[in-house]
């Protein structure tokens, strides 16, 4: 029985989880790991395929046929068994490199991806296994976690491609944790959020994401917790309900505007952990059992298979008194935008201004213009941005809205007409004025896609100013 099953019960019962999922239309991707493998099958160290001790086992022969053989009659067996859409591939980097990615530093010179360094049979396996899953399941799809940036990684097999369909974007969480841990409000970098966030390779496919079961597993910390820490145990009542506090007011107000950076300029797909959405207080940990390191010795204390922390409180965000349901009602309300307008697959894609000295960021993603106002004081009347569009814009979603947690300095329902003039500004051919409230993010659509009311309809979602189905709604 493989490992999961073994936890979670039965494989019959394991069984029937895709398919009610389905019926949602919802995809499920199973987390492969190439390295779970029968012990006959790993290879034995040389010197052209070292261990190195951070490894608990030796890598995978994948040119070995019997190997071969397995890895791939085994994604199909997952796939025809379990009617899974896809996978996502763990530990790619490690897979596609003798020096497995460790004490390496990849700086996109392709000597390091095209040379010595790369195990074409490792690679060869990544293709055959794409071409197989792809071929055999049209609509499935692949996820690969790569962080050394491979050109090709996802491209087709058949142009020489690795085959993947997205890549796991993993430096933006990385970077996101970097700066909430060591800079405060004014030392943010803009310059740098921005090259992290659209740092990827031309017409590769990309998931982005804030933060993932990495920063909600104990032994870290959610950006929620990051931003708000012990306040989050006595402060998150709702306005009426029990005491205030400006640490959880800046939290939630940055914790809205991460994620929405984060999906407007990260790439082409958006992942979240279960929870993080809504800003869930507390870490997730397993039972465990005292145990070693297997690479250092190192003693490792379990937590007598506590189940304490092994479960997501749902109840926060539905309680009309805490403030948990702001966060989600907002995130909701990004992604039924991206939705309606499909921004993350648009070709365009530009950021007009990021300046640090007002901490203001202006980004353009179809046709909708996001502004960002990172100034924990200072918030701007008049402030001029450019626009590619000479339209009439209106605003589609204010992170300041009620429902949000906001206070309302900029909303929708206001159904403030936003003239584009004629005039060259930061480089583009229009520009209009709005109000840029601090630590507030606003986002702007063409007039004709705006309908301020649309929130007070049977289906409409609260907060979202979008007409009918908007321009491009994706069933």
């Amino acid at each position: 029985r493989h490992p999961f099953l073994a936890r979670t019960g039965r494989h019959t019962i394991f069984w029937y989880f895709p398919q009610p999922v389905n019926a949602l239309q919802v995809q499920t991707a199973w987390r492969r790991c190439a390295f779970w493998l029968p012990s006959a099958l790993y290879g034995t160290p040389t010197a052209r395929t070292p261990s190195p001790p951070q490894l608990s086992q030796p890598p995978p022969r994948a040119g070995n046929w019997e190997t071969l053989r397995f890895l791939l009659s085994n994604a199909r067996w997952w796939m025809d068994e379990y009617k899974f859409d896809g996978f996502r591939f763990d530990g790619v980097t490690s897979m596609m490199y003798r020096h497995h990615g460790l004490n390496f530093s990849f700086t996109g010179n392709y000597a390091e991806y095209f040379g010595l360094a790369t195990d074409p049979e490792a690679v060869v396996y990544l293709m055959l296994v794409n071409n197989l899953v792809h071929d055999m399941f049209p609509n499935s799809i692949t996820i690969g976690e790569d962080v050394s940036g491979m050109p090709t990684f996802c491209r087709p097999w058949q142009e020489g491609g690795v085959g993947f369909d997205y890549r796991l974007q993993m430096a933006i969480a990385d970077k996101w944790i970097d700066v909430l841990k060591t800079k405060n409000d004014y030392e943010w970098d803009l310059g740098e959020l921005v090259h992290t966030l659209t740092n990827r390779r031309y017409s590769e496919k990309c998931v982005a994401y804030a933060e993932s079961h990495d920063q909600a597993l104990v032994g870290d910390k959610t950006i929620a917790f990051w931003l708000m820490d012990k306040a989050m145990y006595d402060c998150m009542a709702a306005p009426g309900y029990g005491p205030q506090s400006p640490i959880v007011d800046r939290g939630i107000a940055l914790h809205k505007m991460i994620r929405l950076l984060t999906l407007s300029l990260g790439g082409e797909s958006y992942l979240n952990f279960m929870g993080n959405e809504f800003g869930h207080p507390e870490w997730i940990d397993f039972p465990r059992v005292d145990t070693y390191d297997t690479s250092t010795g190192k003693f490792i204390p379990g937590n007598s298979g506590s189940l304490d922390k092994c479960r997501r409180r749902w109840d926060l965000c539905d309680s009309s008194e805490l403030r948990y349901k702001d966060m989600a009602s907002f995130d909701r309300a990004m992604c039924h935008l991206e939705k309606a307008f499909g921004f993350m697959s648009s070709p365009h894609q530009w950021v007009s201004r990021q300046d640090n000295f007002d901490k203001m960021l202006v980004v353009e993603r179809c046709d909708l213009l996001f502004v960002f106002n990172f100034h924990p004081t200072n918030s701007y009347t008049d402030y001029r941005i450019g626009c590619r569009q000479l339209t009439e814009y209106k605003v589609v979603l204010s992170s300041d809205e009620e429902v949000f947690g906001g206070f309302l300095n900029v909303t929708k329902d206001a159904d403030v007409v936003f003239d584009a003039k004629s005039g060259e500004h930061d480089q583009r051919d229009y520009w209009l004025q709005v109000y840029a409230p601090s630590r507030t993010v606003v986002v702007y659509a063409p007039a004709d896609f705006v309908d301020p009311s649309a929130d007070r309809s049977p289906h409409g979602v609260p907060g979202l100013g979008v007409r009918s189905l908007g321009p491009y709604f994706s069933r």
